[in-house]
C-alpha cells in the first residue's frame, strides 16, 4: 500500500429528512484542523435521495469539496447500499482519514466499511490529531474501564478510520456564502442487489428525559451513599429547573436508569451549568462532561481528580453544602419573580 496515494480528511454527513446531523457538523470542525495541519483538502460525503442541495451547508461549516450519492436507492439508510457508496467513492479518491459520528448509523457504516477495505477502525474517539509529516490518525478515547487513555494508530492500512463521540467536538461557526468543489457521483446499484428492504419507518415518542439537551445538569456519584441521599440532586435539579446526570456506578448500583448516565459509556453533554456531587472524577465521566460552560464540583475528597476539571471546586460534606444550596437558589428565584411582578 502506497500511503502517498492517499490525502484528503473525509468526513460521512449523516442526515435525515434534508437535516444534517449535528454531530456531522461538529466533525467538520474537528477535520478542519486535521486537513488543516497536513495541508490537505476536507471533504464531505453526502448519501441520499434529493441530498445534493446539503452540499452548500457542508461547504459554510469548512468543507472544500463534496463528494454526493443522490439516487433513489440511497433514500433510506441501509447498511449494503451506503457502504457500497462510500466503498466506491473511497477507492476512487483515496483519502488518509475518514470520520463518521458515533451514532447508530455511524457506526454500522464504518464498521462496515472498515471489514470491507480493510482498514482499522477506533470507535467512541474523544480526541483526534494528526502527524503533521506523517499524517499518522491519533485517535484517543478511555480504555480499561476509563482508567487511563489510550492513543490508537492504524500504521499499515489507509484511510484512517474513526467514530466520534456527539457533543466531544467544537463545530465552526457557519460561513455563509462560503463555497467549495461538488463532485457527483454515480453508483450502477439497483434495488434487487441490496439484500434488506425497508417497509416502514416508525417514529415513537419518548418520556425518556434528553439530558444532553439541558442548560443544567445535576450530576450525583457514589459519594451520595445511597438512593436515598442521590435525592439531593432530584432537589436540587428540580430548584434550577434542569435535569439529573449521574454517574457509571450510580446507574450499576440502580439508583437511576441509564438514560441519565454521563460519561464515555453513557451521554455525551454540553450543558451551560454542570454540578458534579459526590463524583469522583474517572476519565470516563470526564469525557463525557469536560465542554460544559461551568463545571461546579462538591466532593468531600480534597485530592478527588474531579477538583482538576473543574472551574469552582467546594471541599465538603454535600448534605451540608446541597440544601444551603437549594434554600439560597429558592430565596434568589423567588426574589427574581418578585421583581418580575412589579416591574408588569
Amino acid at each position: 500500500m502506497n500511503f502517498e496515494d492517499y490525502r484528503g480528511v473525509w468526513v460521512f454527513i449523516e442526515e435525515t429528512d434534508g437535516i444534517i446531523a449535528p454531530v456531522s457538523v461538529e466533525l467538520l470542525g474537528a477535520g478542519r484542523k486535521l486537513a488543516d495541519k497536513r495541508g490537505v483538502e476536507l471533504g464531505g460525503v453526502i448519501i441520499g435521495e434529493n441530498v445534493k442541495h446539503l452540499a452548500n451547508e457542508v461547504y459554510e461549516f469548512g468543507a472544500d469539496v463534496v463528494y454526493v450519492y443522490d439516487a433513489p436507492i440511497f433514500k433510506d439508510y441501509r447498511t449494503e447500499s451506503f457502504m457500497k457508496a462510500l466503498l466506491d467513492c473511497s477507492e476512487k479518491h483515496k483519502p488518509e482519514i475518514i470520520l463518521y459520528g458515533a451514532t447508530s448509523t455511524g457506526k454500522d457504516l464504518a464498521s462496515a466499511v472498515a471489514t470491507d477495505l480493510p482498514t482499522g477502525l477506533t470507535a467512541d474517539t474523544t480526541e483526534l490529531d494528526v502527524e503533521e509529516d506523517t499524517g499518522l490518525l491519533l485517535a484517543s478515547r478511555p480504555a480499561f474501564g476509563g482508567n487511563i487513555m489510550a492513543t490508537i494508530l492504524c500504521k499499515k492500512y489507509r484511510p484512517q478510520m474513526a467514530t466520534v463521540r456527539p457533543k466531544v467536538m467544537k463545530a465552526l461557526a457557519r460561513e455563509t456564502g462560503r463555497s467549495g468543489k461538488l463532485v457527483e457521483e454515480h453508483l450502477p446499484l439497483k434495488e434487487e442487489d441490496v439484500r434488506t428492504k425497508v417497509l416502514e419507518i416508525v417514529r415513537m415518542a419518548t418520556q425518556k428525559v434528553k439530558i444532553d439537551e439541558a442548560d443544567i445538569i445535576v450530576a450525583g456519584g457514589k459519594g451520595l451513599g445511597s438512593s436515598e441521599g442521590f435525592q439531593l440532586c432530584h432537589e436540587l435539579a428540580n430548584t434550577l429547573g434542569g435535569a439529573v446526570g449521574a454517574s457509571r456506578d450510580v446507574v450499576e448500583a440502580g439508583w437511576i436508569e441509564h438514560h441519565h448516565q454521563v460519561g464515555q459509556t453513557g451521554v455525551t453533554v454540553t450543558p451551560k451549568i454542570y454540578f458534579a456531587i459526590g463524583i469522583s472524577g474517572a476519565i470516563q465521566h470526564i469525557v463525557g462532561m469536560k465542554n460544559s460552560g461551568l463545571i461546579i464540583a462538591i466532593n468531600k475528597d480534597a485530592d478527588a481528580p474531579i477538583f482538576e476539571s473543574c472551574h469552582y471546586g467546594i471541599v465538603g460534606d454535600a448534605f451540608e453544602i446541597v440544601p444551603m444550596l437549594i434554600d439560597q437558589f429558592k430565596h434568589a428565584l423567588s426574589r427574581e419573580e418578585a421583581q418580575h411582578a412589579r416591574k408588569v
